[in-house]
């Protein structure tokens, strides 16, 4: 049961006669479950760009009302989680800098690398750089030309690119923009494309001119009738100014080396999303088919961790010949339980989120199929809630590695020393969550399970082998090699 904070959700689109506020409302809550702890966009008209954001979900933020007065024909919109800076309202996005014509919005899925040298390039003092995603704002505010009141308006149209072409190659680390000034709509993915990021096409029709739209993940696509295009490429920007749909390649080339977050196709996306060409639900269904080939064990019935673990289990199922079933109840509308920020908070919201079915449960050995361990806390919190409802046998199959070094591209993941698999050997992490069996899926195994041939993967969490360089990484006290199954991870 994944406990990290996810990365961000991004979306944009340039949709001339549209009403793009409600499209940008339809395509953020798409992404809702890439971040819950604020949601903003920013819309231009061609004039004026005008920002409204707030802590909380999507509809919290925005309802009939202010999205009736949000016009333009051009926005961006963004859902955080706070994997760089406080979770408060100035932390929230877009970011906005008046610089230029009408000024511009930046929104950020990700997490850099090198924000000291940043900070310091843009004569921020250190300890003052509040967030990346304003870091980066700053920086191209300061590589706007000077606002001379003699220049033209078509003068002003290239700056926003201008200053990404000039800031972008200084920029480490994980990134995909969505950006707005007050006639462009641009998007960035970083040399690695750790985060992902796509292309989408509004059809023309009798009504509308042709529109184009970004986004983290191709559902918020689909939910705006937009027809996905393709994936941008690791150091693509691309530049939509009604007109045309450009690419420019701010990166040098021996920068550009795919590296795409592994834990999207386990965790982060969502099922129906398209990555690498494939949807995650088969991807995730081949990873439970693999474990059960992998780690089989008898049992009554397959169950699993509502939502992101069913495919697997339905894969395992499928696999091992036990039947399928449900075992836990999800409460649709409790957030995801690592939202919570204490560990106590955390194992008292799998109560509130999930509940036992006793009949399926009781006097069954249950074979749990989930996607991750990370503090393992909620796990435990599980297991406690399957035994009291019944079950005789609980076995934990993990569709993952273990999960072992902590994430500095995106994903707000805890110290190492809080890392379950990192401070326990597998016996012991079998007695911590009090299951009668345990085994997690090799790396070999995801890989092929995600059936991408060719693909790079960033799996820096699994391995702790990172792709660029990263703060220093500090080890902790060594631990006996994991046996059996978990082996494939050590990397």
């Amino acid at each position: 049961m994944m406990e990290a904070k996810e990365a961000c959700g991004v979306f944009g689109v340039y949709a001339p006669g549209r009403s793009v506020a409600h499209l940008v409302f339809d395509g953020l809550y798409a992404l809702q479950h890439r971040g819950q702890e604020s949601a903003g966009m920013a819309v231009s008209d061609g004039d004026a760009i005008t920002v409204m954001k707030d802590m909380g979900l999507v509809t919290t933020v925005f309802d009939e009302r202010k999205l009736s007065g949000l016009r333009g024909h051009l926005a961006i919109g963004h859902t955080r989680y706070s994997t760089a800076g406080s979770s408060d309202w100035i932390h929230a996005q877009p970011v906005f800098r008046g610089v230029g014509r009408a000024g511009f919005a930046l929104g950020h899925n990700g997490n850099l690398t090198n924000t000291a040298e940043l900070g310091e390039s843009a004569g921020m003092l250190p300890g003052l750089v509040s967030s990346d995603s304003d870091l980066v704002a700053e920086l191209l505010g300061q590589a706007f030309p000077p606002d001379l009141p003699e220049r033209t308006r078509a003068e002003h149209v290239d700056d926003l690119e201008r200053a990404l072409l000039s800031v972008l190659p200084a920029v480490e680390g994980a990134f995909s923009f969505v950006l707005l000034d007050a006639d462009r709509l641009i998007g960035v993915r970083d040399p690695n494309g750790f985060r992902p990021l796509c292309l989408g096409r509004l059809e023309a029709t009798d009504e509308f001119e042709m529109g184009w739209v970004l986004a983290s993940e191709s559902p918020a696509l689909d939910v705006i009738g937009a027809t996905f295009i393709r994936e941008l490429e690791p150091g693509e920007m691309v530049v939509i100014d009604g007109k045309e749909v450009r690419s420019e390649r701010p990166f040098p080339v021996e920068r550009l080396d795919p590296k795409l977050c592994i834990f999207e196709f386990v965790y982060f996306a969502r099922p129906d999303t398209t990555l690498y060409g494939n949807e995650v639900h088969g991807a995730r269904r081949r990873m439970g088919q693999l474990l059960a080939t992998q780690a089989p064990i008898a049992g009554d019935l397959v169950m699993g961790v509502p939502d992101s673990g069913v495919p697997a289990a339905e894969g395992y199922a499928v696999a091992s010949g036990i039947p399928y079933g449900q075992g836990l109840v999800k409460n649709r509308y409790i957030g995801r339980t690592f939202i919570a920020p204490t560990q106590a908070e955390r194992a008292n919201g799998v109560r509130r989120k999930l509940n036992p079915l006793r009949e399926n449960i009781a006097g069954k050995r249950v074979i749990v199929v989930d996607d991750s361990i990370v503090r393992g806390t909620t796990t435990r919190a599980m297991v406690v809630m399957l035994r009291e409802a019944g079950a005789t046998e609980v076995h934990l199959r993990i569709s993952s590695p273990p999960f072992k070094w902590p994430c500095y591209y995106g994903i707000d993941t805890p110290d190492r020393t809080e890392l379950l698999a990192s401070i326990k050997t597998l016996e012991e992490i079998v007695e911590f969550l009090n299951v009668d069996s345990l085994e997690y899926l090799t790396l070999e195994h995801l890989v092929r399970a995600i059936d991408a041939p060719g693909a790079g993967f960033c799996d820096a969490c699994l391995t702790g082998s990172y792709p660029v360089p990263v703060p220093v990484v500090v080890d902790i006290a060594a631990r006996p090699a994991l046996s059996g199954a978990s082996r494939g991870a050590q990397g």
